[in-house]
């Protein structure tokens, strides 16, 4: 349900949203019980917001008052790079069945779920750093700031070259605050190297050890895609479980988007699907990496993402493994979510 809150606006492009973010208001927060805490750091509660809501220090801090406590910078680079045009966030049906499909048709209303179509835009460095270390100054203890972070690869760039380039974004952040840093291993609406990182767990792994050997005293949170494979899931744990403190998961799934009149949009590219449609995917695929955690005995933390919308949702991660989650559309659509949750229990 819509709470009346002030929220991201999908009819004006990525640069005005920007630009627009709301202020923080005074809403009491109510308390939540128990003992929480986000890689090792202590926090007020498990609830947090993904990448994709938190533009900037302002949206951050909007949302940091509306009663989530881990926040995490949205994704940012080693250079600028420019939003893709409108639509960014397109609401689309999902199809009845279990099958996921190759393609979703658009709505005119939202409906739970929505094409993304950013591709992973940023400020300048020397933005984002200065934004970062003066939210993290604003922002209220207990409240785990993190920067996720992505390379930038040009075409004739080897692994270890994609290393260095997430490993300095990591290292500028850390540097400007940051409680802990989230490497972007899965962008669903980009084709490039860095976007399906997480399914090339050799790959996966030498950049987790750079991230490590650059940030070795904060955590570090791996973001990845869908996995289908018990085989896989297990080799990616494997390359990346010595190195990384927790692993951030689902990050969405990727299909064609068709409009009315039968055309594709985004010229026929996929791009990533968010939303209630990936709920049951993402509950899945934390049960899937919960068990392997268990049966090898791994050192790893789990947090669950990916279509999550209410209390019951966050008790499903938990009793998945996980020790915390992120909100992404659904506290677009409702940023009042969080306050939500919190009156109402868990």
């Amino acid at each position: 349900m819509d709470s009346g809150f002030a929220k991201y606006d999908i009819t004006q492009d990525y640069a005005w949203n920007f630009d627009h973010a709301p202020e923080p208001g005074d809403d009491a927060v109510p308390g939540v019980g128990g003992d929480w805490s986000y890689c090792g750091v202590p926090v007020d509660s498990p609830l947090g917001i993904a990448a994709g809501p938190l533009l900037n220090g302002k949206w951050l801090l909007y949302y940091a008052a509306l009663g989530f406590d881990i926040l995490t910078y949205k994704t940012v680079r080693s250079c600028e790079r420019a939003s893709y045009s409108l639509p960014n966030l397109q609401p689309i049906a999902w199809p009845s069945g279990g099958t996921f499909p190759d393609e979703v048709g658009v709505t005119g209303t939202m409906q739970g779920s929505w094409a993304v179509s950013f591709g992973m835009p940023s400020k300048p460095p020397r933005y984002w750093r200065d934004d970062v270390a003066a939210t993290r100054d604003r922002l209220a203890k207990r409240k785990f700031l993190c920067v996720s972070v992505v390379a930038t690869a040009e075409h004739d760039w080897s692994i270890d070259d994609l290393a260095a380039d997430y490993a300095q974004c990591a290292n500028w952040a850390a540097e400007s605050g940051a409680d802990g840093v989230e490497a972007n291993f899965s962008c669903p609406n980009v084709s490039s190297v860095d976007g399906q990182l997480y399914l090339n767990p050799t790959d996966a792994g030498i950049v987790a050890a750079k991230l490590r050997e650059v940030i070795p005293d904060k955590p570090l949170l791996l973001k990845v895609g869908h996995i289908e494979h018990r085989e896989t899931a297990h080799a990616l744990l494997e390359a990346v479980v010595p190195f990384a403190d927790a692993l951030v998961m689902v990050n969405g799934l990727s299909a064609k988007v068709r409009q009315p009149g039968g055309g594709l949009l985004f010229e026929g590219q996929c791009r990533g699907l968010a939303g209630e449609a990936i709920r049951e995917t993402a509950l899945g695929q934390l049960a899937l990496f919960d068990g392997l955690i268990r049966e090898f005995g791994m050192d790893v933390r789990l947090v669950g993402v990916g279509g999550l919308g209410q209390a019951a949702d966050v008790r499903a991660c938990l009793d998945r493994g996980c020790e915390a989650v992120q909100f992404a559309t659904a506290a677009m659509v409702d940023p009042g979510l969080g306050l939500a949750i919190r009156r109402n229990g868990f």
